[in-house]
């Protein structure tokens, strides 16, 4: 509610344009109902669009706890809601308390510096929390100032959330041992996370130069490589390698990850199944196979429209793709190479764009051959591009044809030219290492 009534208080000055969302589990009966009730009349009130989704949570999904599974369905359906209202952002109302409970419940499992970095102010999807640095009594002040009205959530005060229980019994005790104590865990979070970036950048290197993807889109690398480096640097390379054999990216386990890096310091061969992948280890490497699971959902990858402006998240690659209008001579730079932006003129397109798989004879004009078709398929393969990799490439497809094999080469028909009069700019996040680019 606070964040609420901020933004439409600086909608008219921000230029904003502001979409509510609601979800109803149903979980507390009619108290649900009450607040689904209280929330719609509020945004008929301000004039605000709502979209109220009702989502039913299992005790358990996809091996999540019932609250990740809960979680993980909002996120979906804020993300499906921006798509339909064209939102470049989805704004979250987690506050410094949350920080710092998210820190403790992390530290409490044992994590690393990922996990005590906490959340961080935004994510990729566009999600963003401007809250980040209020604390929650700042928050109910302000609404009780403003005279903001809200509703509480019972299920806040139930011990048997282990967030509950830290928020009520263990906060407490530290705010009087320690007064500044919420803000003492958030700047430990920023300091993880400063430290953690770092980090990333110096394994993304080591990955680059000795770790092998093979046509069979399995990765390999030599013992000498685990062996030659201390202990946190071992764990985080093969915590990278075996997120690049998960479909969605995910970090492995602990137990996975130790397990490859003790394999890694013997000279045993062996071979073992893990989660994610299936450990090959001969006396001179170690190779990582994606295993039967992460090669069917690669296959189920369902295509997605990519409207104008709008960005979706391509799950076989992590990558978030963009699209806005922009006018003439904007987007010359980043679009030089077409790998991380494209321009397009958009009077040759015809109907909605779509993110989707390659297809066996998918065909295209790649830029630089003068109009002459290509193979898709011979265009991976004079790139050296091993067919594993190939079932993750997205594509980006117009009635009239491929427009963009992402992150690799344009299509020459749909390219902007002197006399476009209406460009689109579609860009790419979080561009993976590109296997045959140089």
């Amino acid at each position: 509610m606070a964040l609420l009534a901020l933004l439409h208080r600086l909608a008219a000055s921000w230029r904003l344009t502001l979409t509510v969302a609601h979800f109803n589990y149903g979980l507390r009966g009619t108290e649900s109902d009450g607040d689904e009730v209280f929330v719609v009349s509020l945004c008929r009130k301000l004039g605000v669009p709502l979209h109220v989704r009702k989502l039913s949570v299992g005790r358990r999904g996809r091996g999540n706890s019932f609250q990740a599974e809960a979680r993980r369905l909002r996120y979906e359906a804020l993300e499906t809601i921006a798509r339909e209202c064209g939102a470049d952002r989805i704004t979250v109302g987690h506050t410094a308390d949350d920080q710092a409970e998210t820190v403790l419940l992390w530290m409490l499992r044992g994590a690393g510096l990922a996990g005590l970095s906490g959340m961080p102010p935004s994510r990729e999807g566009g999600i963003v929390r401007p809250l980040y640095d209020v604390s929650r009594a700042e928050v109910l002040a302000y609404l009780r100032v403003e005279g903001v009205q809200y509703r509480e959530d019972s299920s806040n005060a139930k011990p048997r959330y282990l967030r509950n229980r830290i928020r009520h019994e263990v906060l407490p005790v530290l705010r009087h041992i320690v007064p500044a104590s919420v803000l003492a865990l958030c700047r430990l979070a920023d300091l993880c996370r400063e430290d953690e970036r770092y980090l990333d950048g110096v394994i993304a290197d080591l990955v680059a130069t000795h770790v092998r993807q093979e046509r069979d889109g399995s990765w390999s690398f030599s013992r000498t490589l685990l062996r030659d480096l201390p202990h946190p640097l071992q764990r985080r390379v093969v915590r990278a390698v075996l997120r690049g054999c998960d479909p969605h990216h995910r970090s492995p386990g602990a137990e996975a990850v130790d397990r490859v890096v003790r394999c890694g310091l013997t000279d045993k061969a062996l071979t073992a199944d893990l989660k994610m992948a299936r450990l090959v280890a001969t006396r001179e490497q170690i190779r990582l196979i994606p295993g039967r699971q992460a090669v069917r959902a690669r296959a189920s990858l369902q295509p997605k429209v990519l409207t104008v402006p709008s960005a979706v998240v391509w799950a076989g690659t992590g990558q978030r793709i963009q699209a806005q209008h922009v006018a003439h001579g904007a987007g010359q730079d980043a679009s030089r190479n077409g790998r991380q932006a494209i321009l397009l003129d958009a009077d040759r397109i015809s109907g909605p764009l779509t993110v989707r798989a390659w297809e066996p004879g998918d065909r295209f004009c790649p830029l630089g051959m003068n109009g002459r078709s290509k193979k898709l398929q011979d265009f991976f393969t004079d790139l050296k591009v091993p067919v594993e990799t190939r079932t993750t490439i997205p594509v980006l497809a117009a009635p009239e044809g491929i427009v963009w094999v992402i992150g690799y080469r344009q299509d020459e028909r749909f390219a902007v030219h002197g006399t476009t009069q209406h460009r689109v700019l579609v860009s790419v996040e979080h561009q993976p290492e590109l296997e045959g680019v140089r």
